[in-house]
């Protein structure tokens, strides 16, 4: 017992630790329960504003991705798109008329005419019909928006599909048609179906494809299979090659006034004039005038002097021989 005791005292007079005595104090428990729970507010604060700002920026990414969202979308792939023909199956269609290339041989060029009301018209595309000759849906050859849609019984009817760069598409000798302007159409859509015109009816019931830059119309022929994007190419190359600016150039290096300049230089009027003037100058025959009105001949002498010489000279030799 004395031992136990003596130990308990020991234990007594042992310093206790700084965190123990603050544990003791009633306060410590409010005050570890009051900065706890700052700490957590804290942390909650600086996640919440962390989330803020990345859901700004993520908000920020989207708008700048989906600000053209309104505008149609075949507008910026169109470029994209491989070029087909109007048609569902190209395989059964057959081409009635070819486009009139100025570099086909005279052959490919006159096959190439539409005759019409006694006059012979270019054909600005190629005239697509079926094998069997029967009627057949007209697809759109590339994405765009329809800006022309027209009834013209010579042509047999007309819709024009607008896309980018200037490049326009124009589907003619259609009937039943399914659009009207201001509709966005896809690339293998339906627009109408092939009939016939007037201006070409040997053609049958056909669609006359034409694929036009700038209002140019070129052949399709050459771009069908390609990309829309080899359009605007090909066109900046041919200017390159043959810009319609030198010729004017050329032609105003060469005016046609150096012609008459050279020819008046060569051969003057008036240098023959005055070449006979000093051949035959025309006071030798004043002189001449003047010797003839005065009486004299070409040594000078006067006619009528001689014969009074003449005369005194018979008359002296007759006194002489008196």
């Amino acid at each position: 017992m004395i031992a136990e005791v003596i130990n308990m005292r020991e234990e007594e007079k042992k310093p206790t630790s700084t965190i123990r005595r603050i544990l003791k104090q009633r306060w410590a428990l409010s005050a570890i329960y009051i900065a706890s729970a700052a700490i957590i507010l804290a942390a909650a604060f600086l996640l919440q504003n962390s989330f803020n700002d990345s859901a700004k920026d993520g908000k920020e990414e989207s708008a700048e991705t989906g600000k053209n969202y309104g505008e149609p979308s075949v507008e910026v792939n169109s470029n994209l798109e491989t070029i087909k023909m109007p048609v569902a199956d190209a395989d059964k269609s057959v081409i009635k008329k070819q486009f009139y290339d100025v570099n086909a041989d005279e052959k490919a060029q006159e096959e190439a005419l539409v005759f019409y009301n006694n006059r012979y018209e270019q054909n600005k595309g190629i005239d697509i019909a079926m094998e069997d000759g029967k009627s057949f849906d007209v697809k759109a050859s590339l994405s765009g928006n329809v800006t022309k849609v027209q009834d013209d019984a010579l042509l047999g009817n007309l819709v024009e599909v607008e896309h980018e760069d200037g490049v326009v598409t124009r589907y003619q000798s259609v009937k039943d048609i399914k659009v009207a302007v201001g509709d966005k159409v896809k690339q293998g859509q339906s627009i109408a179906t092939a009939g016939k015109s007037q201006i070409n009816e040997e053609a049958g019931v056909h669609v006359h494809f034409e694929i036009r830059k700038d209002n140019i119309a070129l052949n399709p022929l050459d771009f069908v299979d390609k990309q829309a994007s080899a359009i605007q190419s090909a066109t900046e190359a041919d200017k390159e090659e043959t810009p319609a600016v030198e010729g004017s150039e050329a032609d105003k290096e060469t005016p046609a006034v150096e012609g008459s300049e050279a020819d008046k230089e060569e051969t003057p009027a008036v240098e023959g004039s005055e070449a006979d003037k000093e051949e035959t100058p025309a006071v030798d025959e004043t002189d001449e005038s003047t010797d003839l009105e005065s009486g004299t001949d070409e040594e000078g002498s006067v006619p009528g002097e001689d014969t009074t010489e003449e005369s005194d000279s018979l008359k002296d030799s007759l006194n002489q021989s008196n």
